[in-house]
């Protein structure tokens, strides 16, 4: 039987940075390997994520894990040798009067975690976006730097093969149950580890199951549009409208979606297909509204993918289950896998080695589920 210290289920973007936090950032001297079944990532949350970093959030924890992931992304280039795309144009989230208070209680805390966040009434928001109608709207929020998009993929590649060179091994298998401290394989083989990682994305609950862990992390899907438009729209955010719906450039285009009302959005399976559907009808007339520029535009190709939605509270569960402290869990990101990555990859690798956190994202450890405490984050788009 194959023997590792440490054996991480799912080599996308959250378990390869957890790889290359314990191997390059830390330099652990410890036998890891990672599992991971398709290689092509076709269907891979990583694949087909937005890519897109914020601090607009209203728990402390995730505020905490992407100015970690900020600076993670500002520094990538000198890590890795290559330029990720990161464009800092900013997120914008509008709210209605009765979303305002809301809306200055989150901005709030989000200056005092140290994020770059500007409170706008409906008439500055109009001075500073003058494309944007502020019909409707009593406040925004927007961050002036720190926050946008960039290329994840790319750098889940250059994470990758850092980490191979510094001697983490990968292999193309399927994990398909967790026995004691063995990982089983659907080839038949087996690896034996001190450790386990479950960051298997969609597949995390089902893997956990094997071991007697109950996580409420399902698959869920969600849905990206593209246009085009004649009218340029210079810097544009990401804008999030109090809908819901979002926006943003992509290219020379722009991109947008909605996720939908829990009660019609159920297991998708194996649908990986948009629905334009729901495009002509829940998304582009608030877009047009919202943006009077995009009335006119010509659409383009569109996509799906699946979150790993924690249904408990739509946030994160990392670290040790308390009843199995050898097994973590890195999973239920309900779509902010990618910006918290590199904070993830950080706080799991320090627990691998021994280390004190430098980061203080406790409250997204998975011991609320057995106590019934939920973390509620109000910004979860």
């Amino acid at each position: 039987m194959e023997q590792a210290d440490v054996v991480i289920i799912g080599g996308a973007v959250v378990g390869t940075s957890i790889a290359w936090h314990l191997a390059c950032a830390l330099k652990h001297q410890a036998r890891v390997v990672v599992i991971e079944k398709d290689f092509s990532y076709a269907r891979s949350a990583t694949a087909l994520s937005v890519s897109s970093i914020r601090q607009q959030f209203s728990c402390a924890a995730n505020i905490r894990a992407s100015l970690y992931g900020l600076s993670f992304v500002r520094n990538a280039a000198g890590k890795f040798g290559a330029d990720f795309g990161f464009h800092e144009h900013g997120y914008l989230f509008l709210a209605t009067e009765s979303g305002r208070a809301v809306l200055a209680e989150n901005h709030a805390l989000q200056i005092e975690s140290g994020a770059d966040i500007v409170f706008h009434d409906a008439p500055a928001l109009a001075a500073r976006f003058p494309w944007l109608s502020t019909e409707g709207l009593a406040a925004g929020t927007w961050g002036q730097s720190g926050e946008g998009w960039f290329d994840g993929f790319g750098l889940m590649q250059a994470m990758r093969a850092q980490a191979r060179e510094a001697g983490v091994a990968w292999r193309s298998a399927e994990a398909v149950g967790i026995e004691d401290n063995v990982v089983r394989l659907a080839d038949g083989g087996s690896i034996a580890a001190g450790n386990i990682v479950i960051a298997a994305g969609t597949g995390s609950g089902a893997i956990a199951a094997t071991a007697g862990i109950d996580i409420p992390v399902r698959a869920r899907k969600r849905m990206v549009f593209t246009f085009r438009c004649a009218t340029p729209i210079p810097r544009m955010p990401l804008l999030i409208d109090p809908t819901g719906v979002y926006v943003r450039p992509e290219g020379e285009g722009f991109l947008c979606g909605l996720s939908p009302p829990e009660d019609e959005d159920p297991d998708p399976g194996d649908d990986f297909e948009p629905d334009w559907k729901y495009f002509e009808e829940r998304i582009w007339p608030v877009v047009a509204a919202r943006v009077p520029a995009f009335e006119s535009i010509r659409t383009g190709r569109a996509w799906a993918g699946h979150y790993d939605m924690n249904l408990f509270d739509h946030n994160a569960l990392i670290g040790p289950w308390p009843h199995a402290p050898h097994i973590l869990l890195a999973c239920g990101f309900s779509g902010h896998g990618m910006q918290q990555a590199p904070a993830v990859g950080l706080t799991l690798a320090e627990h691998l080695a021994g280390r004190a956190p430098s980061l203080d994202i406790a409250d997204l450890a998975p011991g609320r589920l057995l106590r019934n405490q939920p973390l509620v984050e109000r910004n979860v788009w």
